[in-house]
């Protein structure tokens, strides 16, 4: 068996359903970011343990979690509270993790769900994530305003899928927290330009689409006209027009969520300097963030 971690804050309308779809695992830790409404109340109907923890940042949300919370065994699953496990990858899950081949981690592909129906094209589908590790070889450092994983040793990739619904919470919820997410986004981008370097050789001949994803993710921040190459680049390159009517909406949303981004770097380079966190960082998003509500890159 594996333990599952599941992160959560103000998750009210998905806890319930993604707590369910993990109920053959044997240790479900959810670690919630003191949410204002009835997460940890209907997590707490639920055979899992219910910690809290003040939300710094993705990447030390996620290390935190690791080092700090026990778990009943050494492979760990990380779950967001708009994903769910099915049958399928939680059996493949649980074989990789007893069949390793020397690996310390496995990253998932992701299915993105928006407006009832599965984004394959737009999304770069498929899309991975570290999911499955050893919870001593694996933590996570700050990116913008998510996280990206460190790993002490070599990884796979496990063949099945994980539905996530990013648009769960409706597209009021989606706007107010891409406004946010576009804030520390800018902050990189700022950081970026400045010290940051492509990657060119994994841009072109990296071993694995992680590899190739995070050097293209830097080559991006570097790129005139993002929001119309981006919109450009999902629609029509990636065939985000064969995805429907709930494709060119997905495209466009991520062509805004680029602009935004921009507009912000304009104010860091060009207005006085916001307040800080006790760190130095700028105050930015909350813990709400998952792989596909980024830019696609």
């Amino acid at each position: 068996m594996f333990s599952i971690y599941i992160l959560t804050y103000n998750d009210e309308i998905d806890i319930a359903a993604c707590i369910e779809s993990a109920l053959q695992c044997d240790d479900i830790i959810v670690v919630d970011s003191f949410s204002s409404d009835r997460t940890v109340e209907i997590a707490e109907r639920y055979p899992v343990r219910v910690l809290r923890h003040e939300f710094e940042s993705h990447g030390r949300q996620r290390t935190w979690m690791l080092r700090n919370v026990p778990a009943k065994h050494e492979w760990v699953y990380i779950l967001e509270s708009d994903e769910r496990m099915t049958p399928e990858l939680f059996a493949e899950c649980d074989r990789a993790k007893d069949n390793t081949d020397g690996n310390i981690g496995f990253y998932v592909a992701e299915r993105v769900m928006f407006m009832g129906r599965w984004i394959r094209r737009s999304t770069q589908y498929p899309r991975y994530q570290m999911r499955l590790f050893h919870k001593e070889k694996v933590w996570f450092d700050d990116y913008g305003h998510t996280e990206r994983e460190v790993c002490e040793g070599p990884t796979g990739f496990l063949k099945e899928t994980y539905p996530h619904y990013t648009s769960s919470k409706g597209m009021s919820r989606w706007l107010d927290k891409h406004n946010r997410y576009s804030t520390d986004e800018a902050y990189e981008t700022v950081r970026q330009l400045r010290s940051g370097t492509v990657d060119w050789k994994n841009l072109f001949f990296g071993k694995t689409e992680v590899e190739r994803r995070h050097a293209l993710k830097d080559l991006s921040l570097r790129m005139p006209f993002r929001p119309l190459i981006r919109f450009l680049y999902m629609y029509i390159l990636l065939g985000g027009f064969l995805d429907g009517s709930a494709g060119f909406a997905w495209c466009t949303l991520q062509a805004f969520y680029e602009y935004l981004i921009l507009i912000k770097v304009w104010e860091i380079e060009n207005l006085p300097a916001p307040k800080l966190d006790p760190d130095g960082e700028p105050k930015g998003a909350i813990a709400e963030a998952t792989p596909a509500d980024l830019p696609q890159f």
